[in-house]
Parts: C-alpha cells; structure tokens; sequence
C-alpha cells in the first residue's frame, strides 16, 4: 500500500533535503564553506535547517547552492522542478476553493480535457464524473458549509460539474472508476437523491469509454487493504484527497506506490453484469427499513 499520506509531504521535503547535503558533500564542502561562499550571513544554521528539511529552501537559494557546488544547469533544473512538486503539493479545501466552488469545477474540467486514462478509486462517495446534478448539489453544498465558504456559488459550481461530464465522451480518452461496494450503500443523501445517483450509474456504464469496477464488501481480499480514495492522471500525478484538502504527487517515486495498489484493488473488482447486480442489490436495499 502507499505510504501513509501524512507523512509524504515531509517525506518528499526530506527527499529534497538529503540531495542537497550529498552535493555539498560531494563538492567537499561544510556548512561554513557553503555559506560563506554563497554570501548567507545565517551561515551554518542555514545549512543545518535545510539540510535536515526543517526549513524550506528558496528557488533563487537552490540555484546558488548548485552554482557554488559546480552542479550542472541540467541537474540544477531537475532540483528545481523537484522543488516546485514539493511545493505544490498539499492545499486545503479552503485554498483550493478561494476563488469559489465554481471557479474550481472550472478549472478541473479544463484539465480534464487534455487527460488520456484517468483512475479513480473511491472508498467514500459517488466520483464527481459520475454524479447526478441532485447528488453533486448535496455534496457541494455540504461542501460549502463545512468549508464555511461565504460565497453561495452551489447552482453554478453543479452546471461547471455537469459540463465537464462531456469529457466522458470524448473518444481519446479511458475513464476507469473503482469503489468499494460501500459506497453505494451509504446514505449520506435523501432516499431519492440516492436512488437515481444508482440508478444513472447503470446508465453510466454502458457509455464505451466507461469501465467501473466495483470491490464486494464480502470479497476475500487475500491481504489487499483498502487504501485511501486516490485519483491518477495519465501516469504523471496522482491526487490524494483527505477531509482537510488534497496532497498531490508528480515525481515517479511517490506515483509509483499509487500504481501498484490500483492493480491490487483493480484485480478484486467485478466488472459487467456482476457489478449490475450489486448496484441492484443496493437500489432495493433503499426500499428496505433502516
């Protein structure tokens, strides 16, 4: 499984950190070296706090420390992007949705366009890509509290949701959904919002460039855990989202672990009329008494 995602930020920090301290060292250079040459009046604290990714290092200091260290323009601009992916990676809800619910729909639908294979698993609620109007309402609007957004943008942040379900036709590109069985059964929304959110699933997965797999609940899992609710990109990032916002990954090492546990939950789900079946079982479960 992927490692726990409240420690891969830091990871990727000290990742960063431990390449920098290896070329000073292999520059045969201290701390004191370095910052004296770099004109870094902190000096050695300097150094000590990047060094052990306690503080982050500035573009403009990374450039400085490869240049003092005679590191290539190539690799300086590897550690660069590095730089940037560690950045970039964690946002809350709150940052992401500054600009109000609508404008992120929007934002997602025009990266959507220029996707090719997306994967998402999902452990807790319906994927957006696959909501019906009703539900995405209920989800962005409990959104909007919980977020304690001001701006009541739910009407137009639901249209923004609906267009970029078009993507889900488009002839160049795969849409691969996995959920654990669950979550077509919690009943976080009125009876009939989540009867027709199911009933459009069936719909959903006759489209050609749909496959949706789904993990029984009574599945022998041979040791495969669930893991948290991901989405992959092509093969280039992967977004882990969590109650508090979303940690995003773009270098290899951290996708690679994303990769490995989608084949192992994609192995344990049913696909076709298996997967019908349980979306049925869970429609007339709506009809049964709590």
């Amino acid at each position: 499984m992927p490692p726990p995602v409240s420690s891969s930020a830091q990871a990727a920090r000290k990742r960063l950190a431990d390449q920098l301290r290896q070329i000073r060292q292999d520059a045969g250079l201290t701390g004191k070296e370095l910052a004296q040459r770099a004109g870094w009046s902190a000096g050695v604290s300097k150094i000590s706090r990047i060094e052990h990714a306690r503080r982050p290092i500035s573009p403009a200091d990374l450039r400085t420390w490869c240049e003092v260290c005679g590191v290539s323009a190539e690799r300086t601009e590897e550690l660069l992007a590095e730089l940037r992916a560690v950045a970039s990676m964690w946002a809350t809800h709150r940052q992401l949705n500054r600009a109000g619910l609508k404008a992120r729909q929007e934002r997602l639908r025009d990266e959507y366009w220029q996707v090719r294979i997306m994967r998402i698993y999902q452990t807790r609620v319906i994927p957006g890509l696959m909501q019906t109007p009703a539900m995405a309402a209920f989800y962005l609007g409990r959104a909007r509290e919980e977020q304690h957004l001001e701006r009541d943008d739910v009407a137009e942040a639901v249209q923004a949701r609906m267009e970029r379900q078009r993507c889900l036709g488009r002839p160049d590109a795969k849409w691969l959904f996995l959920l654990e069985e669950d979550v077509l059964r919690y009943r976080c929304a009125p009876t009939k919002v989540h009867r027709e959110q199911l009933q459009h699933l069936l719909s959903a997965m006759r489209r050609p460039t749909v496959s949706l797999g789904i993990i029984p609940r009574d599945i022998e899992r041979a040791g495969v855990i669930p893991a948290e609710s991901f989405t992959m990109t092509d093969a280039d990032l992967v977004a882990v989202e969590l109650t508090s916002g979303y940690l995003q990954f773009t270098q290899p090492a951290d996708i690679r672990p994303y990769v490995e546990a989608w084949d192992r939950l994609w192995s344990l789900a049913v696909h076709g009329d298996t997967a019908r079946a349980l979306i049925n079982n869970a429609l007339e479960a709506l009809d049964r008494p709590l």
